[in-house]
């Protein structure tokens, strides 16, 4: 099977991208995974591009282990992109589903999404049980040993634990993700991210995606943890949330939605062999 594509990314956060709007390609799970593998084409996320009547077109995400997604803020705003040069039109409507959501495309490829507002109740999330989604109550274990207990619930379309520490690399994402995202208080697994204020405007994250593993950026990662700073009173409305190749800006507005600034690559045309 031959399968024309699009490889984009956002911070380096990588995605393939079929479009299915004219001709429909059905791939099995084992597909999926293979198109996502490193060793063959490799992405983080691999979205699917659907024809919808009520929106510019609809997106289905999958992650790097074949498991559907409810929300990509990144690829959210990559695929708004790639259809914003399609169209010539500079605001972009998308189905997912968390919602629809509203992007516009600024100057020099850089792409604002607003991804609605943060769920926080506990079956909202969802969590296992009835608790306080502020304060989970996690340990988690740094490098040297020491306990730190916590961990904010948010779900932004997925849903997400952010743990606020002194020092990002005191701690190993790779070891405490995988822990945390199987976690029994998610039934749904979780994103987990490590983050660490730097001012009331910057924070500074290591993120580990579900499904996906050690991510270079999660666009709804950035947003839980600027809304998950906001309500612990450690930032302000707006927060730029810092990853290793660069910076999302998070705004949060009069009515608690939350939109996200950020870069998008170019678009690089594919052929996949299946």
């Amino acid at each position: 099977m031959d399968i024309k594509a699009f490889k984009m990314d956002g911070l380096g956060n990588d995605f393939v991208i079929i479009d299915n709007r004219e001709k429909i390609i059905n791939l099995t799970k084992d597909q999926m995974v293979k198109i996502c593998d490193r060793n063959f084409i490799g992405c983080d996320q691999l979205i699917f591009i659907e024809p919808d009547s009520s929106a510019d077109a609809s997106l289905r995400f999958f992650n790097s282990d074949g498991g559907e997604s409810g929300a990509c803020g990144n690829g959210t705003r990559c695929v708004a992109n790639l259809i914003s040069n399609e169209k010539n039109n500079k605001l972009i409507i998308l189905n997912t589903l968390s919602g629809k959501l509203k992007s516009e495309i600024l100057e020099k490829k850089i792409v604002t999404t607003e991804i609605g507002k943060a769920k926080l109740k506990w079956n909202e999330i969802p969590l296992s049980k009835e608790i306080d989604t502020k304060n989970l109550n996690i340990k988690i274990i740094d490098k040297n040993n020491n306990e730190y207990s916590g961990g904010t619930a948010i779900n932004v379309g997925n849903p997400h634990i952010v743990f606020f520490v002194k020092t990002i690399e005191d701690f190993d994402i790779e070891k405490i993700g995988p822990e945390i995202e199987n976690h029994k208080i998610f039934p749904e697994k979780c994103n987990v991210t490590i983050a660490q204020i730097v001012n009331k405007n910057l924070i500074k994250v290591k993120v580990w995606e579900r499904g996906a593993g050690l991510t270079k950026a999660c666009g709804t990662a950035a947003c839980a943890t600027a809304y998950a700073g906001k309500l612990n009173n450690l930032t302000e409305n707006k927060t730029d949330i810092e990853f290793a190749s660069g910076k999302l800006s998070i705004s949060i507005d009069e009515n608690n939605s939350i939109h996200m600034k950020g870069p998008v690559s170019d678009i690089k045309e594919i052929q996949i062999k299946l």
